[in-house]
């Protein structure tokens, strides 16, 4: 192609760029928006029979969904969602620091390991860590062993298994599990792409690094950094295998709910009313995320 005649712009090859999009457009519509557009609608249903589902306008499964039992597992669910995410955050910042001022051979080894997990079924890597937590699990054949060995023999009772399953332990544990990398991978494109001088700067005027980290590098890295916690904390509050298989019965969060709503009650309107509390909530969360890169980008281009 000639540099000086690239070719026609989109605007001025409408049919191609058309032919080009609809696919894609038609896809959307017909598999994510159409669906979603029915489960909307049920969400303002009632039920009159076990199968018949009356579309009244009414916003009784959302004032049902807004009752102290539902709240409850709600706030519940967002307050796992908000500690997996600061977890994520503490071990995903030193993380994402150490692949971002690593050499480029060791950078990538670096990122194949924060992504390798990607690579095996959510359902596979849940067993996995079942396996990990149970009460004849590694880590209880581990310290029992231990403490077998060595306490043991000086009078001590047997060792007791640590209960670290079934129980809310284990979700958090299984939720930071699955979404680290979430947290890391948006935390290194800001660091990666960070003036370095700045951090020498900040350094040769005497500023320690837990300054240079606190006043330059968090501040530098904010877009990232929010951008790791909407994408770490929304598919948190959904999530739905990690509780299901590692917690117990007062361990389960609001997408367990909406699943037996579904599937067990077969209450399609209070079900729907749940998932689009949870869309309202990621609807909230993305403008907060847009509003606040707005006014960053204004600010880099102020200076």
């Amino acid at each position: 192609m000639n540099p000086a005649n690239p070719g026609p712009r989109p605007s001025q090859a409408p049919g191609v760029f058309a032919a080009v999009a609809l696919p894609p457009v038609i896809w959307l519509l017909a598999l994510f928006l159409a669906p979603l557009a029915v489960i909307w609608a049920y969400s303002f249903g009632e039920n009159r029979t076990l199968v018949d589902i009356a579309i009244t306008g009414s916003w009784s499964s959302y004032a049902r969904a807004l009752k102290p039992l539902y709240l409850a597992i709600l706030l519940k669910s967002m307050g796992f969602a908000a500690l997996t995410t600061l977890l994520c955050f503490i071990l995903g910042l030193p993380v994402a620091l150490a692949i971002s001022f690593a050499s480029p051979r060791a950078k990538l080894l670096l990122l194949l390991a924060v992504m390798l997990p990607f690579w095996t079924n959510l359902l596979i890597r849940t067993y996995a860590l079942m396996a990990i937590l149970r009460t004849e699990g590694m880590i209880n054949s581990a310290l029992g062993w231990l403490w077998n060995g060595l306490a043991l023999p000086l009078g001590a009772d047997p060792f007791t298994p640590l209960p670290l399953i079934n129980n809310n332990f284990a979700v958090v544990v299984g939720l930071v599990y699955v979404h680290l990398p979430f947290m890391v991978l948006p935390l290194y494109a800001a660091l990666d792409r960070m003036d370095r001088s700045l951090i020498e700067a900040s350094l040769d005027l005497g500023a320690g690094h837990l300054a240079t980290l606190r006043r330059v590098v968090v501040p530098l890295a904010l877009p990232g950094i929010i951008s790791g916690i909407i994408i770490t904390f929304i598919p948190a509050l959904g999530a739905y295998l990690t509780p299901d298989l590692l917690g117990g019965t007062s361990s389960q969060m609001i997408a367990n709910v909406i699943e037996r709503q579904f599937r067990s009650a077969n209450d399609w309107p209070f079900g729907a009313a749940l998932s689009f509390l949870l869309m309202y909530m990621t609807f909230a969360a993305l403008m907060l995320q847009s509003i606040v890169g707005r006014r960053s980008a204004d600010r880099e281009a102020a200076r």
